[in-house]
């Protein structure tokens, strides 16, 4: 089995069409991480199933296999659209304005590009433009950081 993304994606949607794969990245040597979400949440009894689901991958990597917890990456224009209203971290390939890291809240998610509101200004992003991106945390009031 292939190890690109798509590849990976195909395959957990075989497993099981509910769990959403939302990213993976090398977590040294020949390990893998890979990041997945579903309805229900994910528990370990989800996570075996897609790790058991992923056996060929097993044969070349280590993988580890993991809910997306509070930094849950962004990593389709679906993703923005479904968390417009929260804040986010984004990270360019390019400079946009003279920056590449934005902070902000996800005011709106187009077709092509997403706003963030950030430092009282407005930012628009192409998703092709993203290098990486994940949600900030929502810290309850009262609670300490």
């Amino acid at each position: 089995m292939k190890s690109s993304p798509e590849e990976i994606e195909n395959r957990i949607a075989e497993i099981d069409p509910e769990v959403e794969f939302l990213a993976v990245e090398n977590a040294g040597g020949d390990s893998l991480r890979i990041y997945i979400d579903h309805p229900g949440g994910v528990d370990l009894a989800v996570c075996q199933k897609v790790t058991s689901g992923l056996g060929e991958l097993l044969e070349q990597h280590t993988l580890e296999v993991s809910s997306p917890g509070p930094y849950r990456p962004l990593t389709k224009p679906g993703h923005y659209a479904r968390f417009e209203g929260r804040r986010a971290k984004v990270r360019t390939a390019e400079p946009i304005e003279g920056r590449r890291n934005f902070t902000g809240t996800i005011l709106d998610a187009g077709e092509r590009e997403f706003t963030l509101g950030c430092d009282g200004e407005i930012a628009r992003i192409s998703y092709e433009g993203v290098e990486r991106s994940h949600l900030v945390p929502v810290i309850p009031e009262g609670a300490s950081k």
